[in-house]
């Protein structure tokens, strides 16, 4: 089983060793990465204060100067589990797992950059800003990442189930042709949006400490907090109802 998940703006800064972007998942997109790359770099060494703050989507001084002087190519790399910060990646929690746990999220967890396009969890990433939705210049990197990478993906996911954890912005990059499985989050009678990344946080949490390895035993999978309430069938998606209990979050 296979899980795709969505990245976060914000990122961890730091790191080691030097980023390559043909050590990500999928060498052949190595080519499009740099043409990426060099189009982000263009747009920060321009000093064009609009299409930064563009770019960036930060009003905060320190934070702009953070990746202002920053340059993604040979930059010191984190694991992307560990570079990304945000909700869902504090409700995963990826530092106090066990070994094991660990290495199933490297190995089973597709994220899928703004700028790098679906990379692995366990892949070695730079400290670096783009804001969801922002384009590059005239490229639209969710338009040319469905367009290269999609081919990639669905041989990639071949014999796969796939638990689709991104929010539906991702469907931009890649939407599955095969049978995949999503997550709705119901709090009193609502449908959660924002604190939804929190619970596929702690979703993927709990299918790491348990090795989880298909949708089966995934459906038998007790999650604290979360009962399962419903299954809408609708052409090749499934979808799963999980009510929130009041004292969760």
């Amino acid at each position: 089983m296979k899980i795709l998940l969505a990245p976060s703006e914000s990122k961890k800064a730091g790191g080691s060793g030097s980023f390559d972007p043909c050590a990500l998942l999928f060498t052949e997109l190595c080519p499009l990465r740099r043409e990426l790359l060099d189009r982000y770099r263009q747009i920060i060494q321009s000093g064009d204060k609009g299409a930064i703050d563009a770019l960036f989507g930060l009003k905060k001084a320190e934070e702009i100067e953070r990746y202002l002087h920053s340059d993604p190519v040979g930059a010191p790399v984190l694991k992307a589990i560990e570079r990304y910060v945000g909700v869902a990646f504090d409700h995963l929690d990826y530092a106090s797992l066990d070994p094991r746990a660990r290495e199933y999220v490297e190995a089973n967890v597709v994220i899928f950059s703004n700028l790098f396009g679906p990379i692995l969890a366990g892949d070695p990433i730079p400290d670096y800003r783009l804001k969801q939705g922002a384009p590059l210049g005239e490229i639209r990197t969710e338009k040319r990442y469905r367009e290269e990478a999609t081919p990639l993906l669905e041989a990639f996911l071949e014999g796969e189930e796939i638990l689709d954890l991104r929010a539906g912005y991702y469907d931009k990059f890649y939407r599955p042709s095969r049978p995949y499985t999503t997550l709705k989050f119901l709090k009193d009678g609502k449908v959660v949006s924002h604190w939804a990344k929190a619970y596929r946080g702690t979703v993927l949490r709990h299918l790491a400490l348990a090795g989880v390895e298909s949708l089966e035993a995934f459906l038998a999978l007790p999650i604290p907090g979360l009962e399962l309430s419903e299954i809408r069938e609708t052409k090749n998606r499934r979808e799963l109802i999980y009510v929130i209990d009041e004292a969760f979050l």
